[in-house]
């Protein structure tokens, strides 16, 4: 049957979802989760869902770009062996170079539709293994007294560690981490995320200033494109630094590693256009002894649970930062991984073992290119 394996038909649903409040990072402010989700259907009756949750502050894509995209992009898949996921994310990813969220929905779907075809969860299929892990959960910009009270529910509520955004001062960023840091106490880990907000002389100083303040890591403190002073900033501070915004794919990978610009990678499947190369990237790590976190935009759990299943799989991903679900009004996903406060147990059913609820896919807008 799975020589014969044909894609007869792609679902591409429209779907906005409301934040519990606005999220607002150096770059950009959302007050919503508009995805797309994809739908690939077999001619064996079996599927696959992917989600695309697009930033365009960093990938430069919005829901209009993908829900256009997609169509071009399912014309292009009609009739063809979904199975052979090393062909078709070639044609993907050389069809639509620039639109890495967009291709991550394409290639979520068909892992998740090979996984159904071997039987497998989508751990097992990467040749990896099940094991449970802790996301933090992420705080946007705000006032110190604010973000510090967030970060007091948070720890009340159980989680391991709490991720900031910086990116903004030096007297409103250091005044807010004295702030949580003093509202939680010495034990919570704190991870920061500046999303390209400083230049160079303000990220030294405001983490020489946050040196003592138990810092795990600082993600992404400059400009994307600013290879060597991210390789400075390193060479400058004792905290930590993880290029977020600067790794889209392997050869970004490559190219940080070779020059030491970062301690740590965040890999992102909106950036790096899903799990085929997620994995090069965490391949090209392990190598160069660079521990990986994966992350997220404010995605649903049908995306959080595909990348749950990559940091199952892959041991050298260390770090999880998949709390997009928190921040929206609804959950429409059926099945996927589950959160007990920020422990992630994934499922063992085949593919990644998210759907989405009939009833929501009823109330989006969807074309289907058959």
């Amino acid at each position: 049957m799975n020589k014969k394996l044909r894609i007869t038909s792609i679902d591409i649903y429209k779907s906005d979802i409301k934040l519990k409040e606005p999220f607002k990072i150096a770059i950009m402010e959302i007050f919503a989760s508009q995805s797309i989700f994809v739908k690939i259907n077999s001619n064996a009756g079996l599927y696959g869902f992917g989600e695309a949750n697009p930033f365009w502050g960093i990938t430069g894509e919005t829901q209009s770009i993908n829900l256009a995209g997609a169509v071009d992009l399912s014309k292009l898949l009609l009739d063809k062996n979904p199975l052979n996921i090393e062909e078709r994310m070639r044609e993907i990813n050389g069809f639509l170079v620039h639109n890495s969220t967009l291709r991550s929905a394409f290639d979520m779907a068909l892992y998740d539709l090979l996984g159904k075809a071997a039987g497998l969860p989508l751990y097992a299929l990467l040749g990896g293994g099940k094991r449970t892990f802790w996301t933090d959960n992420t705080i946007g910009i705000g006032e110190p007294d604010v973000v510090a009270q967030k970060a007091v529910e948070f720890k009340n509520q159980g989680f391991q560690a709490v991720k900031v955004k910086l990116g903004t001062t030096f007297d409103m960023d250091t005044k807010r981490i004295k702030k949580i840091r003093e509202a939680i106490g010495d034990d919570l880990p704190i991870r920061t995320d500046a999303n390209q907000g400083w230049d160079y002389n303000t990220a030294v100083n405001i983490l020489h200033a946050l040196e003592s303040m138990g810092i795990e890591y600082c993600e992404q403190p400059i400009a994307y494109w600013d290879y060597e002073n991210l390789r400075r900033i390193r060479q400058n501070t004792s905290i930590a630094i993880m290029a977020d915004e600067s790794l889209f794919d392997h050869h970004d990978a490559f190219k940080l590693a070779s020059m030491g610009c970062c301690d740590y990678f965040n890999i992102k499947l909106s950036k790096s256009g899903g799990i085929h190369t997620a994995l090069k990237i965490n391949a090209i790590a392990e190598g160069a002894g660079i521990i990986c976190m994966v992350g997220c935009m404010t995605s649903t759990r049908l995306g959080l649970t595909a990348a749950a299943h990559v940091i199952s799989a892959r041991p050298n991903i260390k770090f999880a930062d998949l709390d997009g679900h928190m921040m929206l009004k609804e959950d429409p996903i059926i099945g996927g991984a589950q959160y007990n406060v920020g422990e992630i147990n994934l499922p063992d059913t085949p593919g990644h073992g998210a759907d989405i609820d009939p009833d929501f896919l009823n109330l989006c807008e969807c074309i289907t290119i058959k």
